[in-house]
């Protein structure tokens, strides 16, 4: 999982959603991206997941763009993946930045195992536990991948 934070919104995300897939048994390696400069690395994995908020009036935040732009040199083939974020409903495009990511991983040949995840600001309660199933959704549908093959 690599993800942004800047206000603790989506870290709070990333942290339920790591707890989540840990629940299952299954294990993760969680960076922020500004401590993964090379997404080569997401080539090692067979499942991504990637979390951004939304900036602006839509765009990805400043610390995601290089990593998003030097994607283009990765190889997602078969890789299951997924995006989550925290959004504000006060601008016009909600979670813009979780929409970027899925056409990004999509793009580079990942298969989409969820929906994007959007939580509105600071995850409330229920929003923690949505997100703790997200992940263990994910990682109980990489785990029946790997079963099937």
């Amino acid at each position: 999982m690599i993800y942004a934070s800047m206000s603790g919104n989506t870290e709070e995300m990333a942290t339920a959603i790591e707890n989540g897939i840990r629940e299952t048994g299954a294990e993760i390696d969680v960076m922020d991206v500004n401590d993964c400069p090379d997404p080569a690395v997401l080539e090692n994995y067979a499942g991504i997941l990637l979390g951004a908020y939304t900036w602006g009036d839509g765009e990805l935040p400043y610390e995601f763009e290089e990593f998003y732009d030097d994607m283009d040199k990765v190889d997602l083939a078969a890789k299951a993946a997924a995006s989550f974020g925290s959004c504000d409903s006060f601008y016009p495009k909600y979670g813009a930045a979780v929409d970027l990511l899925n056409e990004k991983l999509t793009e580079r040949g990942a298969r989409l195992i969820h929906e994007g995840l959007k939580v509105e600001l600071t995850p409330e309660d229920d929003d923690v536990e949505s997100c703790k199933e997200f992940g263990r959704r994910f990682a109980n549908e990489l785990l029946f991948s790997k079963q099937n093959k």
